[in-house]
Parts: structure tokens; C-alpha cells; sequence
């Protein structure tokens, strides 16, 4: 893959049912950004929307075998309604084919979501949940 080639400039909408199957495939593989899929299973809305915002090109130099993966700043929509941040690396075959928004509007209301959304640690702490997770 060419080092470059431009970050692709498009916000991905996302099922959760794509969320479980695109964070076990990050953990499969041992990527470095993914959540442990049965905590996304456990407090993930499952019949809702989240999103995906490319941030920047990753590669594991130490596994060359392991393509380059796009780190995507990842908005989740949890069940008690709450949206939380936090960050997943995809590969390039798996993020381009995802529905994208539609409109510059949409995307601009993500950003804005993403921009006041905390970070699935600072949820936990807040919940008191600790850092079970992380």
C-alpha cells in the first residue's frame, strides 16, 4: 500500500452488529485500539447507529505480516442512551465498503458528537465502574 496515500475522508455509519464483528476481528488480529468485545456486547445499544471517523493511517512495524489499518475515532451509542468515545483501528478492506453518511450536515453533527463525547474510561469512571475494561 502506497505510505501516501491520503486518509480516506469519509465518516462510516455503523450497525452494531458490524461494531461486534469489526472490534473481534481488531482483537483477532491484536491490534493495538479495539474494546473487549463482550464489554461492546454487554453495553452497546443493539439496535443502534454508530460512527466512524478516520484519524490517521496505523502500521505495526514489529508485525509486518499485519496490513496498515486506519485508527478511527469511534462514537458508540450505549444502552442507556449515552455516547461514548473510543478509538478502533479497522482495515482498509473492511472500512470501505461500510455506509457512509449522506450529508456534510450529518457529518458535521458527528464531529460536534464526537468533539463532547467522553472517552469510554472516563464513562466507566463516571458510572463507577473503574477500569474493569481498560
Amino acid at each position: 500500500m502506497d505510505s501516501e496515500q491520503p486518509l480516506p475522508r469519509e465518516v462510516k455509519v455503523i450497525d452494531s452488529a458490524s461494531l461486534f464483528r469489526l472490534e473481534e476481528q481488531a482483537g483477532d488480529l491484536d491490534l493495538s485500539q479495539r474494546l473487549d468485545p463482550s464489554w461492546v456486547r454487554a453495553n452497546t445499544a443493539p439496535d443502534s447507529t454508530h460512527y466512524l471517523w478516520p484519524a490517521l493511517w496505523h502500521s505495526l512495524s514489529h508485525r509486518p505480516e499485519v496490513p496498515r489499518q486506519l485508527r478511527c475515532e469511534l462514537l458508540i451509542t450505549l444502552r442507556a442512551g449515552d455516547r461514548v468515545l473510543s478509538l478502533l483501528d479497522v482495515l482498509p478492506c473492511d472500512f470501505a465498503p461500510l455506509p457512509r453518511v449522506i450529508s456534510r450536515e450529518e457529518g458535521m453533527q458527528v464531529r460536534q458528537l464526537l468533539d463532547r463525547a467522553p472517552s469510554v474510561k472516563e464513562w466507566l469512571l463516571r458510572e463507577g465502574e473503574g477500569s474493569g475494561l481498560l
